[in-house]
């Protein structure tokens, strides 16, 4: 069954420090838990996630995880070329994946050497490659764990508002070219995003609040408030985040 946002469950917590060390515990929980198969989770971007990765590669966390049964995507990123300081794939391998002993294979950069089309029909079928089909199975989840971000417009990954990619029913990966935020984008489509066994959203600081507030009340007219997963949505809050001051 569709798990829809407005049966989230919210955690709130102290602040971002302890936001990011709830999403460690969550992941490393998952992976643990996860009788037979790899792992696949899809990151993503922001200061709270680069913290996230900088406790996952300490070693007293790293070594919790066996990490060549985890297999590593991103739910977007933007079309830069390799090694850019604002791509998503640059962080993540810097502050996690060259510190820890994930096999090369099995990370899954979303590629940006040819047109942002050709990009993202390329990452959709290195998705299709590791899930080992072209259609989506409600029953099999494309990844065990999607983390998601919440922008001060409401977009979430780069599913950003207006975008014709908001009403991709059967891509996996769309492209966007938000006025508002630099670069065109790469990005999962909610069809990818709702094969998941688990979603979670990480929302820190006081601008958040007014968003944080119509995601929870499931307010259709933002890109993250229709997210939906054939598994479980998680949010993780501050206290900033949820208008409770720092």
């Amino acid at each position: 069954m569709t798990t829809d946002i407005r049966a989230a469950t919210l955690e709130t917590l102290p602040d971002a420090e302890a936001v990011a060390l709830r999403m460690a515990d969550l992941l490393i929980e998952g992976v643990l838990a996860k009788a037979d198969g790899p792992f696949r989770v899809a990151l993503s971007g922001g200061s709270t996630p680069k913290r996230l990765f900088e406790i996952l590669a300490t070693p007293s966390r790293a070594k919790l995880i066996p990490w060549d049964r985890v297999e590593v995507f991103y739910g977007d990123e933007r079309h830069v070329p390799e090694g850019h300081a604002d791509s998503n794939h640059t962080v993540g391998q810097s502050v996690l994946l060259s510190r820890v002993p994930v096999p090369a294979q099995n990370v899954h950069a979303i590629p940006t050497v040819g047109t942002v089309e050709e990009d993202a029909r390329a990452y959709e079928k290195t998705l299709q490659t590791a899930y080992g089909a072209t259609v989506l199975d409600p029953e099999k989840p494309l990844f065990d764990l999607v983390m998601l971000g919440l922008g001060t417009d409401g977009h979430t990954a780069s599913l950003f508002p207006g975008q014709d990619v908001l009403k991709e029913r059967t891509a996996w990966v769309g492209t966007a070219a938000p006025s508002t935020a630099p670069y065109e984008r790469i990005t999962l489509t909610y069809p990818a995003i709702r094969s998941s066994a688990l979603v979670v959203f990480l929302v820190t600081g006081s601008s958040k609040v007014e968003m944080l507030e119509r995601l929870i009340e499931g307010d259709s007219s933002i890109p993250s408030a229709r997210v939906t997963s054939e598994g479980r949505i998680v949010i993780l809050a501050d206290r900033a985040a949820v208008g409770e001051g720092a």
